[in-house]
Order: structure tokens, then C-alpha cells, then sequence
């Protein structure tokens, strides 16, 4: 059994498919077939469920392939400890981000390049029940999720700030100048809301449902950018993060107001898989976010790294 082996069961794992898993490891398709089956052999367990195609992975196979990961994250981060060694930690952070929070992640991304310059940062939307699978199957090195919402169990966490959220109107909306608009209130008008597998509607839905009431989103969608453009250029109302509203600056056309009964808060923080130690491209991240003041956007909305 050799690195390699693992490295094309780990694609055809994520690919599902051995000629595209054999393209994503640079090797022709009868190569990397044949490198598993040579696993198989050695391991004396079948791992792929086949025919002439890709079916799935038998139960051993899931279970060599939990071990593989584990075996291939240990390398890369022994080859980060020795790079940093040598002259400086580099390599890529894989990140997984809930889509409410993506505007945030400059924080994070340019606290590390101005740390570390030679670690790139490849940041993913997901929903937050996607950041921790692919988180503990090694996919992702590390997400940005709620914290305090759904259980986290076996992660290493780091609380970043809270997230609290407003109604967004047309500018020209009757209510536009108001101080507060209550739930209850929103609940009335023509709404655009993440998709209900999203943990941002979930909790939308839970503070609806303490106002008791229950509306019916008009547009649903899994981009933030698209509930502004629907609120912008279509009149729909929204509700979103605070932060939001500093991220389109000085926008004319589109006002938020703070929403009360209830007021609603959660905390938002770094996740990544318990270990001793953490890699040394996740432990520099959690330094990162414990030493530097991050999240300048939103002032008051946002809670400095080392609050938390």
C-alpha cells in the first residue's frame, strides 16, 4: 500500500466517477483502476461496488476510505510543518462558508496573507450541515459556521462575532424611515429568503415562529447576492445579516431597519476537526483569528476575535 493508492481512492471517492478521477490525478483510467484493485487485494476487502462503471463504495471501502483521508491529511500537514521550516508556512487553506457570512471572509483572508503571504485561501459556499461533513472528511481544512445553533461536536471552535439581522426595503418603501419593524410586521410583505436548507432561514423561521406567525417566502434562492438584487431591482423585501448593509456602502436605493420581537443574535465562529495537533495551515488560521482584530465591517455588529 502506497500514498498514491490512497490519493486515487480519495478522487474517485469525490469524483464518483474513474475517468474523471483518473484526469483529476493526472494517471490514465486502467492505472488508477488498477491501483485500487491492487488495494483491494492487499487489504483483502472489496472497496469499490462495480461493474463496467462506478457504483459506490462497499461498507469496508467507507471505512478505508475514513482511514485514507485521515493518512492524507497527516501528510500534507507533515509537508506544511516541513515548508515552514525550511523557509515559511504555504499551501492552500480549503474553507467552508455558510453563505451568510461569505461577505466576512476578507477578514479572515487578508488577516492570513498579510501573516502568512504564501498560503492561498480557497473559500467555498455551503450550507452549514455540508461545512462539517466535508470538514470531517478532511475536504475542507476548516468552516465558517454557526457556532451555537446545530451541535458541533468533535470540532475545535473559535467564536468570531454575532450575527443579527434587519428587513431590507426599496428605499422608497413606507416603511424606509422607521426605527424598528417588528417580525411580525415583515412577516406581511412580499419576501425573498435563503432556501429552508439553509441554517439562516432556519433561524428566519424560528424568530418568525416566536412572533407567531409563519409567511411564505415569495422568491427563494441560495445566493445573498441574489436577495439584494431582488430587493434592489424588483421591490422585494429581505431579511439578512446587518453586516449587509456596510458591505453595499453608501447603496440609495435599498434601506435596512433593525428587527425587534424578538431580537435575534448568533454567534458565528471557525470550525475545524478536534486533533493533536491541528495542522499548521489551521493552527495559523485559529492564531490569526485570536490575535488579530478582525470583522472592521459593521462596527458595532461585529465582536473583535479575541472577545469571543
Amino acid at each position: 500500500m502506497d500514498i498514491r493508492q490512497l490519493q486515487y481512492l480519495s478522487a474517485l471517492a469525490q469524483e464518483r466517477h474513474f475517468t474523471r478521477a483518473a484526469q483529476r490525478c493526472n494517471v490514465t483510467q486502467p492505472t488508477l483502476s488498477g491501483r485500487i484493485r491492487q488495494l483491494e487485494q492487499e487489504l483483502g476487502v472489496p472497496i469499490v461496488e462495480r461493474d463496467h462503471r462506478y457504483h459506490a463504495l462497499t461498507a469496508e471501502g467507507e471505512r478505508v476510505l475514513r482511514w485514507a483521508e485521515t493518512i492524507l491529511d497527516n501528510c500534507d500537514a507533515m509537508r506544511q510543518e516541513l515548508s515552514a521550516l525550511k523557509g515559511g508556512l504555504s499551501g492552500r487553506l480549503a474553507l467552508g462558508v455558510i453563505p451568510s457570512a461569505l461577505p466576512m471572509v476578507v477578514a479572515v483572508s487578508g488577516a492570513m496573507r498579510a501573516r502568512y503571504p504564501s498560503v492561498a485561501v480557497s473559500v467555498h459556499s455551503r450550507t452549514s450541515d455540508k461545512i462539517l461533513q466535508e470538514v470531517e472528511a478532511f475536504h475542507f481544512d476548516a468552516g465558517i459556521t454557526y457556532l451555537d445553533n446545530e451541535p458541533v461536536e468533535r470540532m475545535e471552535t473559535r467564536h468570531l462575532y454575532d450575527e443579527h439581522y434587519q428587513l431590507f426595503l426599496p428605499a422608497d418603501h413606507e416603511w424606509a424611515n422607521r426605527e424598528s419593524v417588528t417580525w411580525a410586521e415583515a412577516a406581511e410583505l412580499p419576501l425573498c429568503l435563503l432556501t429552508p436548507n439553509m441554517q439562516n432561514r432556519r433561524i428566519i423561521n424560528g424568530a418568525f415562529h416566536a412572533a407567531q406567525c409563519s409567511p411564505v417566502a415569495e422568491i427563494e434562492t441560495d445566493s445573498v447576492v441574489a436577495l439584494w438584487s431582488h430587493v434592489r431591482f424588483g421591490g422585494w423585501a429581505s431579511i439578512m445579516p446587518a453586516y449587509f448593509s456596510e458591505l453595499f456602502g453608501n447603496e440609495s436605493t435599498v434601506h435596512s431597519i433593525p428587527l425587534v420581537e424578538p431580537e435575534v443574535r448568533h454567534q458565528v465562529g471557525l470550525i475545524t476537526l478536534a486533533r493533536d495537533p491541528l495542522s499548521p495551515i489551521v493552527a495559523a488560521l485559529f492564531e490569526v483569528c485570536r490575535d488579530t482584530p478582525l470583522f472592521p465591517l459593521a462596527g458595532d455588529h461585529l465582536l473583535p476575535a479575541d472577545s469571543g
